[in-house]
């Protein structure tokens, strides 16, 4: 196990690497490819919350479908903040260190209204949220080198997740979370199947399903390449991107009508792709470029509004120096 605070240099570097292979001095000459999708700057991002505290540094969001609940992680400590429909200022849900918990960067609620949190350095807790008593946990298992990033959950229960250093999706099924702990083993190894990245690249970050829990899709930010991993044969391969690609791009969001909208943290950018019915091929419909985004490092989408973290990593923290304003979380119209 790590130490409760990582070392400085690591933080540093740990975050530097889940943005990306570009140095963060040169993050802004890069963006998504040129398509007919042109970069737009848009007036309608606006502050939906602000979370308490001046080093939040937030990183995953996710939203309870059954009351529009919106919960938030932080990277740089493990809270989890909790904003009811109509606050406007959050509060800590989870508080920093909770179960030992070092980071808080994926977040997702399943379709029984469970939090399930990512903790980059080891694995995934799973939480009440009426009680918020931790109902399982799960960690990754061998030595060497790991970042559980993000995560997604089928219909059936599944949940799946990123290693962005090991370029594998972990899996944990109904009958595991019911035992309550176990080993985060990998159930796909995409090392083969991914483009060649320059040494101590990020490779996989967003993961996504599709709501008949057929295939899942998987982004390696640093290639720009989405990946269609089939769940009934196992069977891994490209997506077919026209207009633009997913280079830096983070956390994603799919809908039900295959619209999937993705962050994409540097160039403080959102881009909006139509997903084909059978997950083989994604057109770029729309690009939203703003750098009132501030390092947007994932998404949820919900009617009328799409809530975008806003991390601000290079406001004096990992990314660089600087001193960060308020801690917000925006809202977008129109993506």
């Amino acid at each position: 196990m790590l130490k409760k605070l990582l070392p400085p240099t690591l933080l540093t570097l740990t975050t530097a690497l889940t943005l990306g292979a570009i140095p963060a001095a040169h993050a802004s000459q890069a963006a998504p490819a040129a398509s007919s999708a042109a970069p737009v700057s848009d007036s309608r991002v606006s502050t939906a919350f602000t979370l308490p505290g001046g080093k939040v540094y937030p990183e995953g969001i996710a939203t309870d479908p059954r009351d529009h609940t919106v919960y938030v992680g932080s990277y740089a400590d493990g809270t989890v903040y909790r904003a009811r429909p109509g606050q406007r200022t959050a509060e800590v849900f989870l508080p920093a260190g909770a179960d030992g918990r070092h980071t808080a960067n994926g977040l997702r609620i399943d379709a029984r209204g469970r939090l399930w949190v990512t903790d980059s350095t080891s694995g995934v807790a799973v939480y009440d949220t009426a009680s918020r008593r931790r109902l399982a946990h799960f960690e990754v298992a061998g030595a060497g080198g790991l970042f559980v990033n993000d995560l997604a959950i089928t219909p059936d229960g599944t949940a799946y997740l990123t290693d962005s250093v090991r370029s594998v999706i972990y899996r944990v099924t109904p009958a595991q979370l019911a035992a309550g702990s176990g080993a985060l083993l990998p159930a796909y190894d995409l090392n083969g199947h991914l483009t060649p990245s320059p040494a101590g690249s990020f490779t996989l970050n967003g993961i996504v399903s599709d709501p008949a829990g057929r295939f899942l899709l998987a982004v390696d930010m640093t290639a720009g390449d989405l990946h269609r991993i089939d769940l009934r044969t196992g069977s891994i391969s490209r997506v077919a991107l026209q207009g633009g690609d997913l280079t830096h791009a983070d956390g994603m969001d799919l809908a039900p009508d295959g619209t999937l909208r993705v962050a994409h943290n540097t160039t403080n950018t959102l881009t909006r792709w139509h997903v084909s019915p059978d997950g083989t091929r994604a057109r770029l419909t729309r690009t939203i470029t703003d750098p009132s985004l501030q390092i947007p490092t994932t998404l949820s989408h919900g009617p009328g509004r799409t809530l975008v973290v806003r991390s601000q990593f290079d406001k004096g923290g990992p990314m660089g120096p600087g001193t960060p304003t308020a801690f917000t979380i925006a809202s977008v119209r129109g993506l």
